[in-house]
């Protein structure tokens, strides 16, 4: 066929040859399935086929005069005379039909002849791939049974070589261990000869082999006479004391006995001649011959000899020029009057020096001992023990119980204040000797133990010196008191009670100095309490101390109060005269029952003061309670709840004494109220009028002034009072008001007179 004319890739095929060869009449056409491979393309092949006839139809058409084509296949010709019409169809559109049909025809022959021709192939490529996968299959089992072998073989062949490996290995291990023995032996020899040696006349060493007194092969003199001594000593040990019926293990233990005596001087005088000259090259900072002492005497009881020698000789330890300028850093000149603060900043100086002098020591050591951290051990332990004990028995001089220290030298306060200084630097000490090094040593351990003898007792102190606070604050309000009050002068007996009980009244700022001393107190506890059982005990009964301390202050601010209202309710029944009395006398009585009046209100305004900070100050408790004490107390079962239930127990007293106080601020009002009411009253004021007037509505002189005094004191009560205490006085003193109108009322409308 011929490519088409539209660029279509498709060959030329050779059924399109031979139709373009043929004559015009017949169209012989032969298919070859070349044609169908590759990028195969219908139209293509389709086109191939045609294009050789078409071209002379597309040809006449293009000649034609643009007559319509009709649906039949036939031209119609244009005709402008309708009797034209009959002419109007001349010759069929595609005179080459017949020829495309034939062409067509036989390219389906053709291509069924194709079809055939590619199922029989198929058919023979199907038998021969069948064939080859048979072969196949019989190959690739030959293949398996193959590798199985080889596999077997490759098993056989380890097991040999594991076999061949272990006979080996032990082979080996049987050479490895009789080269040991022999080995063993050898030195056994050699030491046996040199322990001959050893075993002559006791305390004879000068017939010793030359390797004992080169000082160039020291070391090795070193290890050969301990694995001597260890020999001796053992075979002492196995044969113990010798007995006479044994004479034999008698003179080889007695022999061994020499022997070992002699090594152990010898030993003695090598240890002491290393030593020196360790000693000579430590002050010559030589540390090279230092760490080769160091490693030949780490043989003589693990070089413990050594490591104490080195830290003994520590110019710390040793220096009194250094232990006294510790003292002086810490406490000054003049340790008396030595402060917690500068006692903290002396600590921190101090401590920081002893961590560099530790770490430059820690250099030194890593370079010179072969067990760095050993050296580290001792060297911190001995700076704990000595240096850092020495300081706290000067620092910390442990009070008397019985016989207490003085407020004006500091009191127990200044003891636990500098305990407590004391205790937090060295623990910041112990963590940078920590960080520094010290090997296996426990010294957070060693630095508690420090402090034991302090800690044991450290809560019997702490509630002694807030109760020694408490003692000398008390004291000194009642000197400030007493101060006050003889500067007012003898101003008269119930004035001067005002004045007095003015003074001493419920200070809330003292009570805050309490809570104050109680959280320094319970900070302290938290440094020195580790464990939570052991904070809450201890913090359990520092607030205990604060509830003694509010409980008592409370009762007895509110027991002066009351004192005052006695002492008023004293003078009001001094004065209550009777009825034969003159004129002169009358006046005086009156006058001094306005005193009495005027001292009862002042005391029942001093009272209610005292009530109202007696509320703020329970208030305080129980808001420092709640933030700084139930935290720490939740941790341990009940703790909490006994705590709430001690705080209610140590309030009640103070609540006794605001209750008897109440009531005799009622009984105040009432007496003063009767007074008005029997001095102003008149019988008039309860009688309406005979001359048949309106009664007059204004209130009397005796209500303004009952009124007017009951506005007064009330106004205190309202801001002293809150709540349902509030509610009950006012109920109570309502009641008790209501029964003495009444009774004025009666007496005089029933008994004018």
């Amino acid at each position: 066929m011929r490519e088409p004319r539209d660029g279509a890739n498709n060959k030329p095929s050779k059924a399109a040859a031979a139709a373009a060869a043929s004559p015009p009449q017949s169209f012989p056409l032969i298919l070859d399935v070349d044609d169908f491979k590759g990028d195969f393309s219908f139209d293509a092949l389709f086109g191939n086929l045609v294009n050789e006839l078409l071209p002379t139809f597309k040809l006449e058409e293009s000649e034609s005069d643009g007559g319509d084509a009709l649906p039949n296949g036939h031209l119609r010709v244009p005709s402008t005379d309708g009797s034209k019409y009959s002419q109007g169809i001349v010759s069929p559109l595609f005179p080459e039909v017949e020829k495309l049909l034939s062409l067509f025809k036989d390219s389906c022959k053709e291509l069924l002849e194709l079809r055939k021709q590619i199922d029989g192939r198929l058919y023979n490529l199907k038998k021969d791939v069948s064939v080859q996968d048979s072969k196949h299959r019989k190959t690739l089992a030959e293949l398996e049974k193959g590798v199985d072998g080889l596999f077997d073989s490759f098993a056989r062949l380890d097991s040999r070589i594991s076999s061949v490996g272990q006979t080996a290995a032990k082979i080996g291990d049987h050479l490895q261990s009789a080269d040991a023995q022999r080995e063993t032996a050898s030195q056994t020899i050699e030491l046996i000869k040199y322990l001959m040696e050893f075993n002559s006349s006791p305390g004879d060493l000068m017939e010793l082999s030359p390797l004992f007194s080169d000082d160039s092969r020291v070391a090795d003199a070193a290890s050969i006479a301990q694995k001597l001594r260890s020999f001796a000593e053992e075979d002492i040990g196995r044969h113990g004391i010798p007995v006479p019926s044994a004479m034999g293990n008698a003179t080889a233990s007695r022999g061994l006995e020499v022997a070992v005596a002699n090594l152990q001087d010898y030993c003695n005088e090598l240890e002491n001649r290393l030593l020196s000259r360790f000693d000579a090259a430590s002050q010559k900072r030589e540390l090279t011959t230092m760490a080769e002492c160091a490693k030949i005497l780490s043989q003589f009881n693990r070089g413990t000899s050594a490591m104490q020698h080195y830290v003994a000789t520590r110019p710390m330890f040793i220096d009194v020029e250094i232990m006294n300028a510790d003292t002086k850093l810490v406490l000054g000149d003049q340790a008396a009057q030595a402060s917690p603060s500068n006692v903290a900043r002396g600590l921190s100086s101090l401590y920081k020096e002893i961590t560099d002098t530790v770490r430059k020591e820690a250099a030194t050591i890593t370079a010179v001992f072969p067990s760095p951290s050993e050296v580290m051990s001792i060297l911190v332990q001995r700076v704990l023990e000595q240096r850092i004990t020495a300081l706290l028995d000067k620092l910390l001089e442990k009070p008397s119980l019985v016989n207490l220290p003085s407020v004006e030298e500091g009191g127990l306060l200044l003891y636990l204040r500098m305990l407590a200084v004391a205790y937090e630097k060295t623990q910041e000490l112990a963590r940078d000797l920590q960080a520094v090094g010290c090997g296996d040593l426990d010294v957070e351990g060693l630095t508690e133990s420090l402090f034991s003898s302090h800690k044991d007792e450290y809560p019997e102190y702490e509630q002694a010196s807030l109760r020694q606070l408490y003692k000398v604050k008390m004291e000194e309000l009642r000197a400030e008191s007493q101060q006050i009050s003889d500067a007012s002068g003898s101003i008269g007996r119930s004035k001067g009670a005002s004045v007095v009980s003015s003074q001493q009244q419920i200070s809330v700022t003292v009570v805050t100095e309490f809570v104050r001393w109680n959280e320094e107190a319970i900070s302290r506890c938290n440094l020195f309490a580790s464990q939570p059982a052991t904070l809450a005990t201890h913090v359990k009964a520092v607030f205990t101390c604060l509830l003694d301390q509010v409980s008592q202050y409370i009762a007895d601010g509110l027991e002066r109060a009351r004192d005052s209202l006695t002492e008023a309710a004293n003078l009001r029944e001094r004065f209550v005269l009777g009825t034969s009395v003159t004129r002169r006398v009358a006046a005086a009585a009156a006058s001094a029952a306005e005193a009495a009046a005027a001292a009862g209100e002042s005391s029942f305004r001093s009272f209610m003061i005292a009530v109202q900070r007696s509320g703020s100050s329970v208030a305080i408790i129980q808001q420092y309670f709640a933030n700084s004490i139930s935290r720490l107390l939740l941790p341990v079962d009940g703790a909490h709840a006994a705590a709430c239930e001690e705080m209610a127990t140590a309030m009640s007293s103070a609540e006794a004494a605001a209750y008897k106080g109440l009531q005799q601020c009622i009984e105040t009002v009432m007496a003063e109220v009767e007074r008005l009411l029997s001095a102003e009253q008149k019988a008039t004021d309860y009688r309406s009028p005979d001359d048949g007037m309106a009664p007059d509505h204004r209130a009397t002189s005796a209500c303004t002034r009952v009124v007017a005094y009951l506005s007064r004191v009330l106004e205190s009560a309202f801001t002293a009072l809150e709540g349902l205490n509030k509610q009950a006085f006012l109920t109570e003193l309502g009641n008790r008001l209501h029964k003495v109108l009444l009774n004025h009322w009666q007496k005089y409308t029933f008994n004018p007179r």
